[in-house]
């Protein structure tokens, strides 16, 4: 519900902007092979990338390190999509790479992150019929159309290299990082663990 809301709050500021119409259904067969996927492409990429780079990276360098490499790789990925750009990728590690780790890092679970990662998928390219990031994604649900400013719009792209994707899931993600503080999941870097277990036998 989270990742569809979010991307929901994508589509609904590019309305406003009557960057977004829809002209009316699209295809619902294309849809429900864009569902499977796009779910398994999450689920693949969530595994991959939370749930292996991030804990090996983490185990050497810390939390905010780690996230900080795995994001970079995250948008370095899509760099091979067929309309990737430079300015998408570095979006994709912003808004995907930083939600995606605060919410394991926030549960240490991959079904957050997962779920999330789903439900925005589901949202662009199912439901709202968007570009997908840059994969010449097929019609979904809706027969719709992105125009307008492409710092807003993400262009070809697709809404992954909005402006308020990015917005939208930084904020998302400091509130996941606060609560992965709250908690007390957040590794620090080794050579400070090692000075305040010092610290802590010297007293």
């Amino acid at each position: 519900m989270i990742g569809l809301v979010l991307f929901g709050a994508v589509i609904l500021n590019l309305v406003f902007l009557d960057y977004y119409t829809v002209s009316g259904l699209g295809s619902p067969i294309g849809a429900l092979g864009l569902f499977g996927v796009l779910t398994a492409a999450a689920v693949t990429e969530e595994v991959m990338f939370r749930g292996i780079l991030f804990r090996i990276f983490e185990e050497w360098t810390g939390t905010w390190i780690a996230l900080v490499i795995t994001s970079m790789l995250f948008g370095l990925m899509h760099l091979a999509n067929p309309n990737a750009s430079l300015w998408g990728a570095l979006a994709i590690a912003l808004e995907a790479g930083g939600l995606l780790t605060a919410a394991y890092v926030a549960t240490r679970r991959l079904w957050l992150p997962i779920g999330l990662h789903i439900g925005w998928n589901i949202a662009g390219g199912v439901i709202f019929s968007t570009e997908v990031s840059g994969n010449n994604t097929p019609q979904g649900l809706l027969d719709a159309t992105l125009h307008g400013n492409i710092l807003l719009t993400g262009g070809s792209f697709g809404p992954e290299a909005s402006l308020y994707s990015v917005v939208f899931c930084v904020l998302t993600a400091i509130v996941f990082m606060w609560l992965a503080y709250r908690r007390g999941h957040v590794v620090p870097l080794r050579g400070d663990a090692h000075k305040t277990a010092t610290a802590k036998s010297d007293q």
